[in-house]
Formats: structure tokens, sequence, C-alpha cells
């Protein structure tokens, strides 16, 4: 048996800029999954058991297609990408479990993939790089899942490194690890404990807004690939032919790859008000112009506002549900969560759940 493990992620800042050849600034968190690879005595037959949920899939390496609806995609998805790149694989039984909370924007899906990567990688000697493995997982969750993700999630599940931050180039698939020092500051996260219907869909709508726009760019004369190479000046000047919406989608990307480095920036510095200031500035670009937001992330970001220990807030992930990221000082920490968890409560009836978070390292092999 071969067991490995990788974790979830954070995105300090940097929300819906990877698909969009931009930067990024994530983090592998201790929260993890960690998946067991068993070859058994079939050329192709196998089984998956999520033993969180108590359910186990079987499959035929030669015949796999996505079931609708379920979590078996992320690795069913990975078996297909493997195969069609030439690799082998022969029958095995997988299982997994963490304490990656579902639903809450911290990709667990990726760490799903990695970990499954990670351990098929040494049982079946398939020596691939990470490189190979982020392509791969990635090429898994658009085909079998139907996500049209970037690259950051796997990224960070894959590369983490303990109390690093990693400022990820997207356009040019570089990185460099930025040490993170908080001083007296908590990193704490939320769990707003709802997920809308809208978050997939909307997902893959903003991607195709954000290629609209570098369209519509592209044809008015300049030389752009992606909006990570489209300035401000420029979005300005094609302002009259690009609807409001879209405009907003592409000034909300062009002015989050200029947070992230001024982010850098904070940290190399110390300046852990400069830097919450900036997560307050994504938060409110994510919900006017963006979109991605909804009652009660933003509920929880405002009431922040007036509690002093705290310096800055933001929802975090794909949108519509999630956590909220929340800087606030480490001696303030439990006068916070009971302010906010009492204040959620009596708004929405729901229970806050929190979580301390850390950077921690990626996938790794544990035996």
């Amino acid at each position: 048996m071969v067991t490995a493990f990788a974790p979830g992620r954070i995105n300090l800042i940097g929300e819906h800029t990877d698909y969009n050849n931009g930067f990024v600034l994530p983090a592998a968190i201790k929260q993890k999954i960690t998946f067991s690879v068993t070859p058994n005595t079939s050329e192709s037959l196998g089984t998956i058991t999520a033993l969180d949920l108590g359910e186990t899939i079987s499959f035929d390496l030669n015949h796999l297609t996505p079931i609708p609806h379920s979590w078996s995609n992320y690795v069913l998805g990975l078996c297909h990408e493997i195969i069609k790149s030439g690799s082998k694989l022969t029958g095995f039984d997988g299982s997994f479990g963490g304490d990656i909370p579902i639903g809450a924007g911290l990709s667990s899906s990726a760490a799903l993939l990695c970990s499954a990567a990670t351990a098929l990688d040494k049982c079946f000697h398939l020596n691939k790089s990470k490189e190979e493995w982020m392509y791969l997982t990635q090429k898994a969750e658009h085909h079998f899942v139907g996500t049209n993700c970037g690259l950051m999630d796997m990224f960070a599940s894959l590369h983490g490194k303990k109390n690093h931050l990693m400022l990820f180039d997207c356009q040019h698939i570089n990185f460099q690890y930025v040490p993170f020092d908080l001083k007296n500051f908590h990193l704490i996260l939320l769990n707003t404990q709802v997920s809308h219907q809208l978050a997939s869909s909307e997902y893959n709508t903003r991607r195709k807004e954000c290629e609209e726009v570098v369209s519509v760019v592209r044809n008015n004369g300049a030389d752009v690939s992606s909006l990570r190479d489209v300035l401000m000046a420029v979005l300005n000047e094609n302002r009259k032919s690009l609807s409001d919406t879209i405009f907003k989608r592409a000034k909300y990307v062009i002015e989050e790859n200029a947070r992230v480095l001024k982010a850098v920036h904070n940290l190399e510095n110390g300046d852990i008000k400069s830097l919450g200031e900036l997560l307050y500035e994504t938060h409110y670009g994510l919900k006017n112009d963006y979109e991605v937001s909804c009652q009660e992330l933003d509920f929880l970001v405002s009431f922040t506002e007036n509690i002093p220990e705290v310096a800055g807030a933001r929802m975090m992930g794909g949108g519509f549900g999630g956590c909220t990221l929340n800087l606030v000082e480490k001696d303030a920490s439990s006068a916070f969560l009971s302010k906010m968890k009492a204040a959620y409560f009596n708004a929405f009836g729901i229970e806050l759940p929190h979580y301390f978070v850390e950077p921690s390292d990626g996938a790794t092999l544990l035996s």
C-alpha cells in the first residue's frame, strides 16, 4: 500500500486572477486529504472508497466516463488523464479521507486530486514531475468535473512550504516563496456554511466574460492574449466597445493583479495594516465589480470593519458562499470569534465554524 497526503489551500489575495494569467498569493494549509492505493490482481478493475462518506465506487480503467454529480469524477478523471498521457495503470483499490471542510473554499478537490496523484505516481512508478501533475490534475477537473479552473489550487497543494506563501505567476508558470510572518496577528477563516447554486455556473460565466474582453481589445488592435496583458489605460480606451458588465469584470482583474504585488511588498515590510486594507479592497471588488459575493459573506466582512483588532477581511474562493479570511490580532482572537458567531447566528440562524490556518508543506508521500 502507498499512502500520500495533500493539503487544502488558502489564497491570501489574487482571487479569480489565475485563469486570467495573473498573479496569485496562495499557501498550502495544515488541513489535508490522505489517499491510499493498493494494487490488486486485476488488469483494469478497481474501487475507490470515500471514508468520510462511507461510499465506494467501482471502475474499469478501460471504460472511464464521468458519473453525474459524483465525488469520484476527480479520481476517475485523473486516471483518465494519466492514461491519455501515455502512462500505464493497472487495477487498484484506493481510499481517502481528511479534515478539509467541504464547500468552504479551501480546495478539498485539489487536495484529493494531488494526494491521489502523489500516491499513484509512487505506486505505479509513473515518475512525473510536480509540474506535470499540476496540468494533469487541472485537466481532470476540466474534462470530468466540468469546472474550467485555473492552476492555482493544484499548484498550491503540490508546492506548499511551511511558513511561506507563494507568489505564482500564472502566465509564465513560475513562482517564488514569500516568507509569511504576521507578527501579532492570526489568520482565521469563518465558514458561512452556505454554498449557493450559482457558484459553479457563474465561475465558468466569469471566465467567458473575461475572454470576451480580451477578444474585443484584440480586435481593436491591441496585442494581448489574456487580461494579464491589458493595462487599465488600454481597458479605458476600449470602454465604448464593452458592456458595463464585462468592463467591470476586467477592471477588477487588472486591479487585483496590482494588489497581489502590493501585498508581497507589504509582507516584506511587515506592514500588516496596509495588507489588511488590500484585503478589504479585494472583497469590495469581488462584490461590486466581479459580483461573486453573497449576503452572508458581505455581512461577515462588513461586521469586521467595526472591530479595531481586525486588520482586514475578505471573501475567499470562487464565491457565493464558503469562507471569509480575517487578519485578527492574536490577543483579540477569542473575543473576535465570540462577536462574529453571535452576530452571524442572530442574522441568519446559522452556526459559524472557524479555522485557524497557517502555511504548511505541500503534497507528501507518507509510505
